[in-house]
């Protein structure tokens, strides 16, 4: 990769790697659990199954680790060569030590300095800001990006709210400056703090730290008011993704892909909907696995990188917890 250039650096995603476990949830397992049906959980979410790691020895970091190996082995990079590490997580493996400084320990990645970024679902995409504006500054080099999270650690599986929509997964991307001009173009990226009451883990924190109470009332769990939840979602992604579309003047004729979070088929297509984006043009794997909160963009990305090519226009969107949301404008370069 050649650093010199006589412009603004601009950053781009030159690498990506997963990691999926072996073992699915199906709608079929998942009706001998809860009240539903598949008809009932395609027709709502388009999720057919999730996949879930079943090892209780193993956590975030795991998925996280073999989603950066995934990457390094396809890219041929030496871990030493990275000069820093963002996980993007709701659930790391413990509070306090942060799961990206064992994954960076892990993988060998013994000259990077390495923090947890949590957003949510909009975790990764807020982790692609970070990592293309350290890139821009000039003062790194290689930066591993990587969504993960284990989500059936905080599922409450008697909540068919929840439990029908999240996996584990892991996914990532190496972020470097840009030798094609193509790159990291735009982001709009808001929160609303107001918004953290319908969509959260109540205890575990400051405000109500662990006791036999929280525990016994399943306070740990996720909670979410699905209602309100994918209202905002609709609002917010279509808002953030129009933003995106006026501001840089993009033909959405000349859009390869939209790439949004997976949280529900419904909201997806309402997004597409909003910009008049034929489905084809929308990157979809929800029906294999699910919500994986911050895995999801990166997964798209490893799952359609043989259908990319430089000089690709694509738009990132994504709705989470906090709340959080945005979108983002890229130029795909390799």
């Amino acid at each position: 990769m050649n650093y010199i250039n006589a412009g603004p650096i601009k950053a781009a995603i030159t690498g990506l790697g997963a990691y999926v476990p072996n073992d699915k949830l199906t709608n079929a397992d998942l009706e001998e659990m809860v009240d539903t049906n598949d008809e009932w959980i395609v027709s709502r979410t388009g999720i057919r199954e999730r996949r879930i790691l079943k090892d209780p020895t193993k956590g975030t970091s795991f998925m996280a680790i073999k989603a950066a190996e995934d990457l390094l082995q396809k890219k041929n990079v030496s871990p030493s060569q990275i000069d820093m590490v963002i996980v993007a997580t709701i659930t790391p493996d413990m509070n306090v030590a942060a799961t990206a400084a064992q994954v960076a320990t892990q993988i060998g990645a013994v000259n990077a300095f390495a923090y947890d970024l949590q957003a949510a679902c909009s975790g990764f995409l807020y982790g692609m800001s970070t990592a293309s504006s350290m890139i821009a500054s000039g003062r790194y080099k290689k930066i591993l990006l990587i969504g993960a999270d284990k989500m059936s650690s905080i599922v409450d599986y008697d909540d068919r709210a929840t439990c029908i929509i999240f996996g584990d997964g892991a996914g990532a991307a190496l972020f470097e400056a840009s030798d094609s001009g193509f790159g990291w173009e735009d982001e709009y990226l808001r929160s609303d703090g107001s918004g953290r009451k319908f969509l959260n883990i109540r205890a575990g924190g400051s405000l109500h730290p662990t006791s036999a109470d929280t525990v016994r009332n399943k306070m740990h769990n996720l909670y979410q008011d699905g209602k309100t939840v994918f209202k905002y979602a609709v609002s917010e992604m279509s808002n953030a993704t129009e933003q995106i579309i006026q501001r840089n003047s993009i033909d959405t004729k000349n859009l390869k892909y939209l790439v949004p979070h997976q949280a529900n088929k419904r909201i997806i297509d309402a997004t597409a909907k909003r910009i008049n984006l034929p489905k084809e043009k929308v990157m979809n794997n929800i029906e294999k696995y699910g919500n994986t909160t911050a895995a999801t963009l990166p997964l798209l990305l490893n799952d359609y990188e043989e259908k990319l090519s430089p000089g690709d226009k694509l738009i990132f969107a994504a709705f989470g917890g906090g709340f959080t949301w945005g979108a983002a404008y890229m130029t795909w370069a390799y």
